[in-house]
């Protein structure tokens, strides 16, 4: 019995060192959650039960050792993660901080991708690569940047500073700063130049073509006042 309850003790006290740790060192991460997704009830249920920051915490430590030059172990960390999460970050992606995938099922992130600071992405949305050839083939993306759920964005291409990604969209083009990609392929519209509405109300997303066919309807409703 003693020896059980020494064992527990153990157990408790690793976990409880397991949390600080995290909570400590991930404290920015954690904050972007609560900040990011209205969902969130609490720190502790972030930590334990979000797989989006469990794949971010695995591909922190798989860096490390990718960093070292120890590639299986790296690898091995990471398809562990994937199994868990269903979030697949190859170690060799480099990735800013405060980074928040939400929700995350099916996200892939390629070897040679770049991810700045304040990045947020959706389930479903893929980082990859657009041939075989060796070097950069993954995208780089800018600073506070929203790509929505299923948005595949191909190639050693670039999205720009606060720019917004659409559901589904499939970018293999580079995409200035201050924009919106919707479709595909993925067209660009300009937000007036402004960042991008932190609020993430995804059904006031500005869209190309019909900005074109409201355009053309109020020639034509000119052309026949004339």
């Amino acid at each position: 019995m003693a020896y059980f309850l020494n064992t527990l003790l153990v157990i408790l006290v690793l976990f409880i060192a397991k949390i600080l740790f995290l909570s400590l060192f991930f404290y920015q991460e954690i904050r972007t959650v609560q900040k990011k997704d209205p969902a969130a009830k609490s720190f502790l249920e972030i930590l334990l039960l979000y797989q989006g920051l469990h794949a971010l915490i695995s591909y922190r430590f798989a860096h490390f050792f990718y960093k070292l030059h120890l590639y299986f172990l790296a690898r091995l960390l990471s398809q562990a993660s994937r199994f868990m999460t269903g979030i697949e970050i190859h170690p060799g992606a480099k990735i800013g901080e405060r980074f928040f995938i939400d929700h995350g099922m099916g996200v892939v992130i390629g070897e040679t991708a770049i991810i700045g600071d304040d990045v947020l992405i959706y389930q479903g949305v893929t980082l990859g690569g657009a041939g075989l050839e060796k070097g950069k083939r993954h995208p780089t993306v800018g600073n506070n940047v929203v790509i929505g759920a299923g948005a595949k964005i191909l190639g050693n291409i670039i999205i720009g500073d606060n720019s917004y990604v659409g559901a589904n969209a499939v970018v293999i083009k580079d995409v200035p700063p201050n924009s919106t990609v919707v479709g595909v392929p993925g067209r660009i519209t300009k937000q007036d130049g402004k960042k991008i509405d932190t609020s993430l109300d995804h059904s006031h997303t500005l869209d190309p073509i019909m900005q074109s066919m409201e355009e053309l309807q109020k020639r034509i409703d000119k052309l026949e006042k004339k």
